[in-house]
């Protein structure tokens, strides 16, 4: 394992860039916990002269008084040590006096502990930048953990700072892709079975020690009660919405196979129209996500829509963790580890081998490594059937079939006959060009390979 940076090139070229104009700039970056900001902050600042101030759930006081300290360290003005008091634009009027070579940096992290501290906080800040910092050659940054008080103090239209920022990130997960960049050796560890664990998060990547044997590593790092991840979904959500009840119960539906709004609603003996919300916020915190099938031409309107488990350390612990915590409180793991044995790959690991093919074939469209290039990328599926990967061109020129196989087993022919006759009952515009393809954990057979060199329309794609 190792803790070097990974995977976030594009955000540190854009602050860099933004750094490098000759105008001050308001920059707003936020993502759920654990998910990398403070990384990529220091990362930017560590050659540079910067204040980074972490903000906390004290009183407004003591953030004041933090911050007139850390400004302090980096003026090396003692004074403001011993300033009793100050008010927020004469703490921000000598940061202002403060002028070194070359642009300086602000840094708030968790930014909305001081929304919560003080209501008035946002606008109280709105009057510094217009009045303090927007003309004072400087960079400041936003930074906050959690998403729904984010977006409401500094990017919603009702925020008094709406309109000031010059631009904004929002961190998502590691892609599959870069995901073995964690890890100083791969060749005796599964990825996908770790991915599928841990998702894209990089703090749980870092706590969740690879060993040869993942179950071991489950145990160790989730199951066992005195572990960090063993209840980091409850941590997660009570920092967000505070009352969890409701939110942990629609999520434990959809884990055990509710996946349209009726069912969810139904399962949990409420309306629909009051499971709206809730789902609503779980998307807002990237933890749920909405499909339809990718031919939709209305998906906001569709009544196809499915809500899934989009982060997969989430779904793995509402499928194996929470429904069993009685047994786990009880230290009793080991008939735990049975059930998760039995189920861990169909009913896991194959699902999230899914997504990371889906991820795979953006990736290659971005590359232009498919000959074709696609639009949309999802899956479709009706009462009946179901594909797994569905990739439509502009236009409708062409689209493009793929079956995902996460077997021990090579992978024969059959499949792609099989995908071949699913396709035949999407519909799409006559004289549209289809392409085929089949992605597989373990390699395919020699039939199959055989077959690939007579068809031009098949792709083959092992996934590692």
């Amino acid at each position: 394992m190792t803790n070097r940076f990974v995977n976030r090139e594009k955000e540190l070229e854009y602050l860099t860039r933004v750094y490098k104009e000759q105008t001050s700039s308001l920059i707003v970056l936020y993502g759920r916990r654990r998910i990398g900001k403070t990384t990529l902050i220091k990362e930017f600042i560590k050659d540079k002269t910067a204040l980074y101030l972490i903000a906390t759930e004290e009183s407004e006081k003591e953030n004041k008084k933090n911050f007139q300290w850390a400004l302090s360290d980096l003026t090396q003005n003692s004074l403001l040590k011993k300033a009793v008091d100050l008010e927020w634009d004469d703490i921000f009027l000598q940061f202002k006096s403060y002028q070194p070579k070359g642009k300086k940096i602000l840094v708030i992290d968790e930014f909305q502990y001081l929304g919560r501290a003080n209501k008035g906080f946002p606008s109280v800040f709105q009057k510094i930048w217009d009045e303090i910092l927007v003309n004072d050659d400087v960079m400041v940054i936003l930074c906050g953990s959690l998403v729904s008080m984010m977006i409401k103090q500094t990017l919603s239209y009702s925020s008094p700072l709406y309109g000031r920022r010059t631009g904004q990130i929002r961190l998502k997960q590691i892609g599959y892709k870069d995901y073995g960049t964690f890890f100083e050796k791969t060749d005796k560890i599964n990825l996908i079975e770790y991915y599928s664990v841990t998702g894209g998060v990089p703090k749980y990547i870092e706590l969740f020690n690879p060993m040869d044997n993942i179950f071991q590593a489950i145990e160790n790092y989730i199951l066992l009660r005195q572990s960090f991840l063993y209840e980091e979904p409850v941590f997660l959500l009570e920092k967000e919405v505070g009352s969890i009840g409701t939110y942990f119960s629609i999520i434990k539906s959809i884990a055990a196979g509710n996946h349209k709004i009726g069912r969810i609603a139904s399962d949990l003996g409420i309306k629909q129209s009051g499971a709206t919300r809730y789902l609503k916020t779980l998307i807002e915190l990237d933890i749920l996500e909405r499909i339809v099938p990718v031919t939709e031409k209305n998906p906001e309107k569709s009544k196809m829509g499915l809500y899934l488990i989009r982060d997969n350390f989430i779904k793995f612990w509402f499928r194996f963790v929470y429904p069993y915590r009685n047994y786990l409180e009880l230290e009793n793991t080991g008939y735990v580890l049975e059930i998760l044995k039995q189920n861990f790959y169909d009913n896991h690991v194959s699902y999230v081998f899914e997504d990371i093919c889906r991820e795979k074939v953006m990736d290659l469209d971005i590359q232009r490594q498919l000959g074709i290039s696609l639009s949309k990328v999802g899956k479709w599926w009706d009462k009946n059937s179901e594909i797994d990967i569905v990739g439509i061109s502009e236009g409708f020129k062409d689209i493009f079939f793929g079956e995902c196989k996460y077997t021990r087993a090579k992978v024969d022919a059959g499949v792609y006959f099989n995908l071949k006759e699913k396709a035949q009952k999407v519909n799409y515009p006559p004289g549209v060009e289809k392409h085929f393809a089949v992605f597989s954990k373990s390699g395919f057979t020699q039939r199959m390979k055989d077959l690939k060199e007579q068809d031009s329309q098949l792709y083959l794609f092992q996934v590692l």
